[in-house]
Order: structure tokens, then C-alpha cells, then sequence
């Protein structure tokens, strides 16, 4: 294949080497099966175990309480962290059974539903290859693999790096940075010359504490502030679509 030039990207990634890609809710449109799982499972919880406090009984936020708490995060430390916030068990047993229930209705609604890849995220993917840029996937997810089969773009990746292989290399969970740096170190590019795109506020933080050249944030929810968390998280620019990335869009 021959290698052209990097015209079709954004000055931003232009002098990249190496880019690494979240896969929920930036390569696949996944997220909102994780968000509805996560849904009925916390609500199912609240209503068995209601918290002392009126005001944490509330049900679960497909949006906020889902960037906030369990968006990028693995399935353990999104169920911890959701439970700990509205002061319920957060015991280790209870966590796992709570992330199990998580893990069962996910697992129905994909196989019942299927994913799709996002039509901006493959066309810029495809122009990073064309130009000889070198692109991972990177998910706390143990389903990164499956999502990509299903949606049909696995073999544009060059290396994944998935939660089943970030559990057997013990690699710590965002907002620390192993995920993404082993996945570029399998690019054989350093993280000071590649680029992170993330959609979940630890995703992006995890992108700043690796020193990761530009980090992208994606705002799939175009909410109020979404955009403006994001930034404060750690990235250096965000877009609600990686189409934007590509000459003629306008990253934010």
C-alpha cells in the first residue's frame, strides 16, 4: 500500500505516530447498551436496598451518573463507584454480584441487538491507515473484541488491547494510563507521538497522566457541560463526532 500524506487530518493529528481509540462509545455505538445495562441493574438495586438518604434513591442517570461513575471504567470500579456514591453496600460480594447482573443483561441485549461502528469514526480510521498512522483499540471492556467482530471493523485495527488482557498483564484501570501506553508500546510508538481518543472523563484523564501527545474527547451525549468536563479532564480538544478530525470539520 502505498503511504500518503497526512492532508486529510486536522492539524492536530498531523504530527502523530501512533493513535490509540476508546471502544465503547467511540468506535462502536455500544455505550448505550452499557448505559442501559448499568440502568435496570442500579434501579433493580435501589429498589431492593433503598439508601437512608431520600435524595440518593433517585434513579440511576443514564448521563450524568454514567460519565461520572462507570463510563470507561471496568465493570468492578463502575459498580463500586456508583454504589459508594449513593452510600449503599459497596462490600466486595455485593459489588460483584451487582457487576454480574450488569454483565448478564449486557450480554442478552448484545446478542439480541448487535452494535454498529460510528460512520465518522471508520472514515477517519481508514484515513490514518492511508496516511501510515498506526491505530489500536483500547477498552476496560472484555467484550472489545466481540463489539468489533460484530460492527465489522476488527481488521482495521492494528493491535487491541481489551479488559481480558488488561486483567492478565495486571494492568491498572482508568483513570491511570497502562491501558492506552500498553497499547501504543505494542505500535512501537511513545506516547509523547501518539494521540488518545476518549469519550468517558477517566478516559480522557487517563490520556493527561500518560503524557499522550493530544488527547481527543468525544461528546457523543452533547450535553449542557459534557463538553466542557471533558476538557477539564484532560482533553485538548473535543469533537461530537470523529468525522470533525478530518479536513472540513471543525473540532471544537
Amino acid at each position: 500500500m502505498t503511504v500518503q500524506s497526512h492532508t486529510e487530518l486536522v492539524p492536530a493529528l498531523r504530527d502523530v505516530r501512533a493513535v490509540v481509540l476508546d471502544t465503547d462509545g467511540v468506535i462502536t455505538d455500544s455505550a448505550r447498551v452499557h448505559a442501559a445495562a448499568w440502568q435496570t441493574t442500579f434501579d433493580a438495586f435501589l429498589r431492593a436496598h433503598p439508601p437512608e438518604d431520600p435524595g440518593a434513591r433517585r434513579p440511576f442517570d443514564v448521563r450524568d451518573d454514567y460519565l461520572r461513575y462507570v463510563d470507561g471504567k471496568s465493570r468492578l470500579d463502575g459498580a463500586a463507584g456508583f454504589l459508594a456514591s449513593r452510600g449503599l453496600d459497596d462490600s466486595a460480594d455485593t459489588v460483584r454480584a451487582v457487576a454480574a447482573d450488569k454483565e448478564r443483561l449486557f450480554t442478552e441485549r448484545l446478542r439480541q441487538h448487535g452494535v454498529d461502528a460510528y460512520p465518522g469514526t471508520v472514515r477517519l480510521v481508514r484515513a490514518l491507515r492511508r496516511a501510515g498512522v498506526p491505530v489500536a483499540a483500547a477498552s476496560a471492556s472484555r467484550h472489545a473484541g466481540e463489539l468489533l467482530t460484530r460492527a465489522g471493523v476488527l481488521d482495521l485495527f492494528d493491535a487491541l488491547v481489551d479488559g481480558a488482557e488488561a486483567a492478565r498483564l495486571g494492568l491498572a484501570g482508568k483513570p491511570e494510563p497502562d491501558l492506552f501506553l500498553e497499547a501504543v508500546r505494542r505500535l512501537g510508538v511513545p506516547a509523547g507521538h501518539a494521540a488518545v481518543v476518549e469519550d468517558a472523563l477517566a478516559g480522557v484523564e487517563a490520556g493527561r497522566r500518560g503524557a499522550f501527545a493530544v488527547v481527543v474527547g468525544v461528546d457523543r451525549a452533547a450535553g449542557a457541560d459534557t463538553a466542557a468536563r471533558l476538557l477539564r479532564h484532560g482533553a485538548d480538544i473535543v469533537v461530537r463526532d470523529l468525522g470533525e478530525l478530518l479536513v472540513g470539520g471543525t473540532p471544537q
